[in-house]
């Protein structure tokens, strides 16, 4: 039990500060499992030890050991999950979704309260049924133009586009990875204790409770939610406004004495040691930016460069270049060279290869053909040196490219494209084909003995059938780091109740509070499951939780699904951090918000939550 602990304490203090990437601290806590077993019986043999370790099989059950260790890549909650992420894909590569927001930012004009109300109503509904993950994704780029163009801060919107696909996940078992995570631990604890009460969720099982917290979540959102929400980022049709780019972004003109006449771009001023970079190339009534530094300087280029002050007077020193002036950089200058978007802000995404790496590192220009003109990370802007910054899942980069570049990042699994970017391969006829397929696995799973692992494979697989997904995509769908960290989180889980350890934790938790009614023991679990999933993942916590509220239960004679909702609940309900659920990442550096905005904002309505969900609970299902 003590090697149990020490393994939690570990990965809780790495899940919390990310030492490591969660999905990486994850496989680490399976492979500890799964090596302290075998290490001990050697050094018992040898003396070393008093007795063995057993975590997660009783002694002489090696091959039950192993089993249980690697059982997370078995489990029906990873599996269901991964298929999850390919149905998902395949509603957004028909653009269903950009279409209906399309048809909502006719309606809203520049109203706020309209704009909010169309924002949560759409991305509630949509999170029960697909990914929420994929849903603030998706709807990212069309909320933040809905926002600039009715002059409305960003930050008003995307903050509620997060903490409603959250509460919207809560209505469907499909809703979350923590949901399915949720019912297929329930239904494991079922079948070892000989527990009726404990079985795997039905589709639309807390459905009810469901629309009881996103009506309440939505009316907080709306009203105390709005006053609180900060506008972090003024609205701006401009993006070069947006970050502060006044005193970056310039132009120069070489002049006929130059030293570098005659030398490439890439050999006279991108190959330098001075941290700037051209951003377009204006020679005559001709604009440039692909191929810029091949081409050879002529006197009399104009170059949009981006650097600070002090080392442009530098390159204009030793480089030969005269400050144009009264000249503004703005965002239709620098989409001057093409039809299409050639300035974006694009959003690193979870799993990204780019994740703990640098510009630098990434050889970001030359991967992308994109220079990035500033980075932003919640409210801080970095618009110098920017190729020595690591970057985080959430940084939203200003990026500038050729048109053809934009387009080839909508398709690209690492970022996230910032806003509405007309594309052409979205697939519309498919529309029908993909909405209906979601349908009949949501059909299948509810009312027929079909699991929902397996209807949500079929509904995978028909994707690919039917067209609405590439064979290749499918396994960019993926995002394989939550299905590591489930996999690697659920042996955990195991250990904890093989070794006493959820017993102790319940004996704990009941000695606190022994003459309190069992309602308020059920809101006391859901408040500490909530702490603990603003600070680790939302499936570590269901994971440790779960079996610590059966035992809590079944100590206080209490009815144990109950207690195991108001854990699954909690889970979903991080709203406190911006590391507390992926979306809150999502629209972290998008809305330049700070830290503690999650907790001003969301904390009110995690408070609310509690009580509203342990009281629905009590009411529904009784104690």
């Amino acid at each position: 039990m003590v090697f149990v602990f020490a393994v939690i304490l570990a990965a809780l203090v790495l899940f919390a500060t990310e030492a490591v990437p969660v999905d990486v601290t994850a496989l680490g806590v399976m492979v500890a499992l799964l090596l302290v077993q075998p290490l001990t019986e050697q050094l018992a043999t040898l003396g070393l030890l008093a007795d063995p370790v057993y975590v997660l099989a009783p002694p002489g059950a090696d091959g039950e050991a192993l089993a249980a260790g690697l059982s997370g890549f078995a489990s029906t909650a990873t599996i269901t999950v991964l298929a999850m992420f390919i149905l998902s894909a395949g509603v957004r590569k028909t653009g269903v979704i950009q279409l209906l927001g399309a048809k909502i930012a006719t309606y809203t004009g520049d109203s706020e309260s309209r704009q909010l109300g169309a924002t949560i109503g759409l991305v509630s509904p949509i999170s029960g049924f697909i990914n929420n993950t994929a849903a603030v994704a998706i709807l990212l780029p069309m909320v933040t133009d809905l926002a600039n163009k009715g002059d409305t801060s960003p930050s008003k919107l995307l903050l509620p586009l997060s903490y409603a696909s959250m509460f919207g996940g809560t209505l469907t078992l499909i809703g979350t990875s923590t949901n399915i995570l949720a019912s297929q631990i329930t239904a494991r604890l079922g079948r070892e204790l000989g527990n009726p009460e404990l079985t795997a969720f039905s589709m639309f099982e807390f459905t009810s409770l469901g629309i009881v917290v996103m009506v309440v979540g939505t009316a907080y959102l709306l009203t105390v939610g709005r006053w609180l929400t900060p506008a972090r980022i003024p609205a701006a049709g401009d993006l070069t406004e947006a970050f502060r780019m006044a005193d970056y972004l310039t132009e120069v003109v070489v002049r006929e004495d130059s030293p570098i006449v005659g030398s490439t771009v890439r050999e006279a001023i991108e190959s330098s040691e001075f941290d700037v970079d051209v951003v377009q190339l204006i020679r005559g009534d001709r604009v440039f930016l692909e191929g810029i530094g091949d081409r050879q300087v002529r006197a009399g280029d104009v170059f949009a460069i981006r650097t600070d002050r002090d080392t442009l007077v530098e390159v204009m020193d030793a480089d030969g270049l005269d400050l144009l002036p009264e000249v503004d950089v703005t965002e239709t200058e620098l989409e001057a060279a093409d039809t299409g978007s050639n300035l974006v802000e694009i959003v690193v995404a979870p799993g990204s290869e780019l994740v703990g790496e640098t510009l630098a590192s990434t050889n970001f220009r030359q991967r992308y053909d994109m220079t990035v003109l500033a980075l932003r990370r919640g409210e801080a802007l970095i618009r110098s040196r920017m190729d020595r910054t690591t970057l985080r899942v959430g940084d939203t980069l200003l990026v500038q490219g050729p048109t053809e570049s934009v387009d080839r990042l909508q398709n690209n699994p690492n970022v996230i494209v910032a806003q509405e970017v007309e594309r052409p391969d979205y697939r519309r006829s498919r529309i029908p084909v993909a909405v209906g397929i979601v349908a009949a696995v949501v059909a299948l799973a509810a009312l027929t003995p079909v699991h929902i692992a397996v209807a949500a494979l079929g509904g995978a697989l028909a994707m690919v059938l039917t067209g609405c997904l590439k064979a290749t995509e499918m396994y960019d769908a993926v995002q394989w780091d939550v299905i590591v960290l489930l996999a690697g989180v659920i042996p955990l889980g195991i250990a904890l109740e093989v070794t006493g350890g959820a017993t102790l934790l319940a004996d704990l938790i009941v000695a606190v509070a022994p003459s309190l009614p069992p309602i308020i023991v059920l809101g006391l679990l859901y408040v500490v499951t909530a702490l603990l999933t603003n600070v680790i993942s939302n499936n570590a916590s269901v994971v440790l939780m779960i079996p610590v509220a059966v035992e809590a239960a079944i100590q206080l004679g209490a009815n144990a699904f109950s207690f195991v909702l108001a854990v699954t609940f909690a889970a979903s309900t991080a709203f406190m951090t911006p590391v507390g659920y992926q979306t809150n990442l999502f629209v972290y550096g998008p809305g330049g918000y700070r830290f503690t905005d999650y907790l001003r904002v969301g904390g009110p309505l995690q408070a609310l939550f509690a009580v509203v969900t342990t009281i629905g609970i009590a009411a529904i299902w009784g104690l």
